[in-house]
Formats: C-alpha cells, sequence, structure tokens
C-alpha cells in the first residue's frame, strides 16, 4: 500500500507515528510508547489523514510489536513512518498488562505501580492486553480490523483477555479430541460484552 523501501528501518523512539496498512484497504495509525510498545488510534482511513486529525484520536489498544517485524514490514510497503511527534498524553500513562502461563487460570497483573495476581475470569482485568509480541505484517492487520469492531473478525484473533479467552474456548470447542486445547475443570465460563 505504501511505498517500500529496501533501506528502511523501524524507529523506536518514542512519539514515531506509523500509518499500517489494515484488511479491506484501510490504513491505520500507531505510534511508539516510551516502553516500545505500539499505541494504534480508534481511526482509520482510506487515505493517509493529517497527524493533527490522528493524534487528536483516542487509542484503542497498546501492543507489543516485534521490533524487526516492523523493519520487514516498512520494507515490503506495509508500514510507512510518518514522523516523530510529542507522545499523547492518554499513551504516556502505563497500560496495564497481563501475563497468562500456559495450563493454569492464574495470571499476574502489571498495572502501573502495582502487581498482583488473579483469576482469568477476574472482571477488572478482562480489557487488559494480555503480554504478547505481535508480528507487524503477518499479525496486525488482523488485530486492528478485531479491536476497531465493525466487521467480523476472525475468531482466533486474541489481544486482550475476554477475546483470548473466547478464543481459548472455541479451540476447546473445535478440537476436543485434542488434549492441549482442552479447558482446565475449572474454567469459569463467561458472557463476554
Amino acid at each position: 500500500m505504501f511505498e517500500g523501501k529496501a533501506s528502511s528501518r523501524a524507529d523506536l523512539k518514542s512519539g514515531t507515528l506509523y500509518a499500517v496498512a489494515g484488511e479491506a484497504q484501510w490504513i491505520y495509525y500507531g505510534q511508539v510508547t516510551t516502553d516500545k510498545r505500539v499505541g494504534f488510534f480508534r481511526r482509520r482511513d482510506r487515505d493517509v489523514a493529517s497527524t493533527t486529525d490522528i493524534l487528536s484520536t483516542p487509542p484503542m489498544a497498546v501492543i507489543g510489536v516485534g521490533y524487526s517485524s516492523i523493519t520487514r514490514a516498512m520494507r515490503s510497503g506495509s508500514w510507512s513512518k510518518l514522523g516523530r511527534f510529542e507522545l499523547i498524553r492518554s499513551l504516556k500513562e502505563p497500560w496495564p498488562m497481563v501475563q497468562w502461563p500456559v495450563g493454569t487460570l492464574i495470571v499476574s497483573v502489571s498495572d502501573s505501580d502495582a502487581q498482583y495476581d488473579t483469576r482469568i475470569e477476574d472482571p477488572a482485568i478482562q480489557n487488559m492486553e494480555i503480554a504478547a509480541i505481535w508480528d507487524a505484517e503477518q499479525d496486525i492487520p488482523a488485530r486492528l480490523t478485531a479491536d476497531f469492531g465493525k466487521e467480523e473478525a476472525a475468531w482466533q484473533i486474541g489481544g486482550p483477555v475476554w477475546r483470548e479467552r473466547r478464543v481459548r474456548e472455541e479451540y476447546a470447542r473445535r478440537f476436543p479430541e485434542a488434549p492441549w486445547h482442552q479447558l482446565p475443570p475449572d474454567w469459569v465460563q463467561t458472557t463476554f460484552s
């Protein structure tokens, strides 16, 4: 979608703004945070918008993106650097993350200055991001479609706790004979909103 350049390299300095080629020819935008994650805005366009308009839009997710995959995405023309700007205020604040070890329902939450353990069905953590590294080209376009929430997203796209739980429930439903997809006996089914 953008002009790819073989010499492009990811810029992970805080405030760097990228345009990202998403699914169905949509363009999304992300700004690098102080912890080198990317805060994606709740905005999409068919043509690149002005940076003033982009930066006045609230963020919808802060995601860990593989650094080398950003370079690869820029070289292929999937991502384009728009410049470096003052980091928007809501991306300066910490965005909590949840670490969910395989085989357990106990998760570790990192929320600004507090760290604590809780169970995965805790209502207070359902919109928090599961700690993961996403590929800029292979994962981010589908992830942004899911986060934006206007079209039907692929069922296997996780991210926040509530959606990751839904993915695991669907794997268990689709593959009941696979022991690695079975849900623990104390799994709590929840209606997701």
